[in-house]
Order: C-alpha cells, then sequence, then structure tokens
C-alpha cells in the first residue's frame, strides 16, 4: 500500500469520526432520540473521543455528552459511571476556549440533576478547574465554567460552601462588572444560588462587595439580568437584619419601586420578594420603604398581578403590618386591605388565599379601627368560607380561623359580625357572640338594631353549655333587654302563647 493510500485510509477514519461525532450531537439535541442513543451505547463510543488528537472532534464530543447528560438523571448517572468527569476536569486545564465551553457545559449538565450528582463533580476535581476557567480571557469560557459552578452551589449548603472554599465568589463579582450581558446574568445567578442557603454563604458574597455592583444594575434594561440582580439581592436580604441593611444601605430605594411595573413577570416578583424579604425583619426597615412610597407601589401590584407573581406582594402587606399600629395603619390608608379582600376571593390556588388571610389577620389585630377596616371590606365572611370549605387546605384553614379570631378579638363594629351569628361554628360563634356582648350593654341604638335585624332572635337559639364563656355572653346580651323581650324571641315562644290561647277560657 502506497503512502498515499495509507493517508487517504487516515482521511477517511477521520472524516468517519468527525461525522459521527457531529450526527451524534446533532441527534442529542432532540429529546425524542435520546433513548435510542442510550440504546445503541453510544456513551461508550463518545468517550475515547474526548481524547481525540483533532480538537473539534474533542469538542463535539464533549457537546454531546453535555446534551445527553442535561436530558435526565440517569444518563449524567451514566457519564459519571463512565468514568468521563476526570478526563473532562484534566482537559479544562489543558485545551483550548471551545473545549472548555463544551467540557463545562458537561459538568453543569451533570450537576443540575441531584445533589448527589453534584457532589460527583466536585469529588473529581471540578471546581479548582472551574475556578480557573472563571480568569480565562475569554468570556464564553467564563460564562460556562460561572454556570456550572452556580448549578452546583443551588443544591444544598455544603456544596455551595465548597465552591466558595475553591475561590469562586472574588472572580464571580468580578464577573458581573464585564460588559458581556450573558455573563453578567449567570455570575448574578450563580452568586444568588451561593447566597440562599445561609447567613454564612451570604455574607461571604457581601464581603466580596458583590451589593454595591448589584445595585446599580437595577435599572439595567436587560429584564433577564434584572431578575437575577434582584433574586441574588433577595437572597442576601433574607437572612438577617444587618445583611437586608446593607442592602437598603446600597440606596435601592426608591428606584427598585419602579420596576414593580416592569413587563417582565419575572422581573416584578422578584421585586416584591426583595421588598417583602427586607421589610419582615424590622418596623424601621418597614418604615423606611412606607417612606420611599413603598406600600402604596405593592399595593399597586397585588392588584394588577395574578397568582404566584401576587404573592410577595401579599406578603410583604402582611410583614409590614405585623410590626405596630402605625404600619397596619399605612397599609389601609394605601388601600392594602380593599386588594388583600380581592386576592382572598378571586385567588383559585389555597396557598394564595392562606397568604391573603393572614395579611389580613395581621392589618387586624391592632385596634377595634384597624379590625373595622378589614371587616368593612366584607372580609369575615369570605374568612369564614375558607375556614369551613371541606376542601381546602390545612394551611387554608389554620390561617383562615387565626385571621377570624384576630379580627373579631378587637371588631366592634356590630354590622360586619351580624352575618357571622347564622353561619359561624360554635369555636367562632364564641368570639363573635363575645364582642356583642362587649358592646351592647353601652350602646343602645346598637342593641335596638339588634333586635331589629333579628340578632337578638339569633342568640335564644344558642345552645351554649353552662358555665361556659360562651353561656356567659349570651347572658350579659339578654340583660341588656327586658325579660318580656328575651323571652318574645325564645324558640317555642310562640307555641307557649298559642297553647295559653287555647287554655285561655273568656269569662262569660
Amino acid at each position: 500500500m502506497s503512502q498515499r493510500q495509507v493517508l487517504q485510509v487516515f482521511e477517511q477514519y477521520q472524516k468517519a469520526r468527525t461525522q459521527f461525532v457531529q450526527t451524534v450531537a446533532e441527534l442529542a439535541s432532540r429529546p425524542q432520540n435520546i433513548e435510542t442513543l442510550q440504546n445503541a451505547g453510544v456513551m461508550s463510543l463518545l468517550r475515547p473521543l474526548l481524547l481525540d488528537i483533532v480538537p473539534t472532534i474533542q469538542q463535539t464530543a464533549a457537546l454531546a455528552l453535555g446534551r445527553l447528560a442535561n436530558y435526565n438523571d440517569d444518563l449524567a448517572e451514566a457519564v459519571v459511571k463512565g468514568d468521563i468527569l476526570p478526563q473532562l476536569v484534566y482537559s479544562l486545564a489543558e485545551q483550548n476556549r471551545f473545549y472548555k465551553k463544551a467540557a463545562a457545559f458537561v459538568l453543569r449538565a451533570v450537576a443540575k440533576h441531584s445533589p448527589q450528582l453534584a457532589q460527583s463533580v466536585v469529588d473529581c476535581g471540578a471546581l479548582d478547574a472551574l475556578v480557573i476557567c472563571l480568569e480565562e480571557f475569554d468570556p464564553g469560557v467564563k460564562e460556562a465554567a460561572a454556570w456550572a459552578l452556580g448549578y452546583i452551589a443551588r443544591h444544598n449548603a455544603e456544596l455551595a460552601q465548597a465552591v466558595v472554599d475553591a475561590g469562586a465568589v472574588p472572580l464571580l463579582v468580578l464577573c458581573i462588572q464585564e460588559p458581556e450581558l450573558s455573563l453578567k446574568r449567570i455570575a448574578a445567578s450563580a452568586l444568588s444560588d451561593i447566597c440562599k442557603h445561609s447567613p454564612e454563604l451570604a455574607q461571604t458574597v457581601v464581603d466580596a462587595g458583590a451589593i454595591a455592583h448589584l445595585a446599580q444594575m437595577i435599572l439595567n434594561p436587560d429584564a433577564k439580568l434584572k431578575r437575577q440582580v434582584f433574586s441574588a439581592l433577595s437572597q442576601i436580604s433574607k437572612h438577617s437584619v444587618d445583611l437586608a441593611e446593607m442592602v437598603v444601605e446600597a440606596e435601592i430605594f426608591p428606584a427598585v419601586l419602579t420596576c414593580l411595573k416592569d413587563p417582565d413577570e419575572y422581573v416584578k416578583k422578584n421585586v416584591a420578594t426583595l421588598i417583602r424579604e427586607i421589610a419582615k425583619h424590622t418596623p424601621e426597615l418597614s418604615q423606611l420603604i412606607v417612606n420611599a412610597g413603598g406600600v402604596a407601589a405593592v399595593v399597586d401590584y397585588v392588584g394588577e398581578s395574578k397568582g404566584n407573581v401576587r404573592l410577595p406582594g401579599i406578603m410583604m402587606l402582611g410583614y409590614v403590618a405585623a410590626h405596630s399600629e402605625n404600619l397596619a395603619m399605612a397599609v389601609i390608608v394605601s388601600k392594602g386591605v380593599v386588594q388583600l379582600a380581592i386576592a382572598l376571593s378571586e385567588e383559585p390556588e389555597d396557598h394564595v388565599q392562606a397568604a391573603a388571610a393572614w395579611s389580613l389577620g395581621q392589618i387586624g389585630r391592632h385596634t377595634p379601627e384597624h379590625a373595622k377596616a378589614v371587616a368593612v371590606a366584607n372580609v369575615l365572611p369570605k374568612l369564614l368560607q375558607c375556614y369551613l370549605r371541606a376542601d381546602a387546605s390545612e394551611d387554608l384553614q389554620t390561617k383562615s380561623k387565626k385571621a377570624l379570631k384576630n379580627i373579631l378579638q378587637k371588631c366592634v363594629h356590630l354590622p360586619a359580625l351580624e352575618p357571622l351569628l347564622h353561619d359561624a361554628p360554635p369555636n367562632i360563634l364564641k368570639h363573635v357572640v363575645g364582642q356583642f356582648s362587649k358592646v351592647l350593654p353601652h350602646d343602645s341604638k346598637a342593641r335596638r338594631l339588634f333586635v331589629t335585624s333579628a340578632g337578638l332572635k339569633k342568640i335564644q337559639e344558642i345552645k351554649a353549655e353552662p358555665g361556659s364563656a360562651l353561656a356567659e355572653y349570651v347572658n350579659t346580651i339578654n340583660n341588656c333587654y327586658p325579660e318580656e323581650i328575651v323571652k318574645y324571641y325564645s324558640p317555642g315562644y310562640s307555641d307557649a302563647l298559642l297553647e295559653r290561647v287555647e287554655q285561655f277560657n273568656p269569662k262569660a
């Protein structure tokens, strides 16, 4: 065989390898082909191609493996068991930028499925190699590495700590300062994934100077970047008063409030979540948000949103109101009760209704004035309905019952209480009757109305255990009226009268 023929054979072999690996990578991009490729044993065929002498074949083999591993955890597990990860990690340090991107993609695809698979990526020494990639000149390599590190860190505190210990945080903070939008987004997302687990991890990110750089991007026109920026700031703020104060000190108010009207739903939701996480800590932080116009902005947001997007706004109003009478009044003045009542009525999901019930309870529990503001929005019958609904979740029933009790114990606005006399079960009725027993002895107009609205009649129908609190409340109410009036409205009184009529013997 001549030299020319030998070269032709090698050329054909190279073409065949190239065609094979490109075809597999192409097929792996479509989910319907994955099972067939897996059954054909494609993993074991791709592995040696990671060491091929031709760089494009190496890169395409890594890309194909990444697409397979990305599909499900079984295939990701097969990549781990096929001993492919050590080869990828070794090549991350040695190869060109195209290969590095493809190798980082495989590591990310494996790590995303579970903490166990992410741990396998860590165990093969990937973190140090990925952190080195964050220092590469090429932004695409940095992006691929940041993405993989974020996917490792998101599972639990131990994995996030491993990412921190590898020295990733300062480099990720540098990445959010780079000009490339996609790199900024992914670096901010990775920082968010590190922060979320514990105050200590969030503090590490703060110590690296992340807050100032994140805060500078809150008005960036790119929606996907803003999503990640607000997510990261929320994850920092949620852990402690100190961390929340550091976020506030970056002068994010009132600028963030404009983002509650962003066209992107995820941006809006993440902003509302950030405001909620700050408001929950202290009255002072809540007051700062009120002073910036934050409560009015969140009330508008609750009115304009639906479902899970609405949820952080609903909870934020509850957290603000929980701190003090004045802050609860700020929510009332901003028409917060009206929007929460609408959410309670129209939301189909139990968990959103439960949040609205909880927030209304936090507003109404302070004083009679607060309770009246909630009661006149016709909230009490709706809360009762949620509590009594047979198919309601346990959480919705618990929160509705608690909110009802909180509001009822302060409510002296009797017209709002009357409908509950007819519908409430004994454990709620006790609180309703208790409020009537407080007001009626001191208010003659209310006593008269109570008779004409059939309230007194209803009281006589209540079967209270002798000596119980409910029996005491009923007695107190009955003592407000002449004995003959009480008798007149007692069950069976009309029958007794008729009997007396029958027995009456007029004198001839």
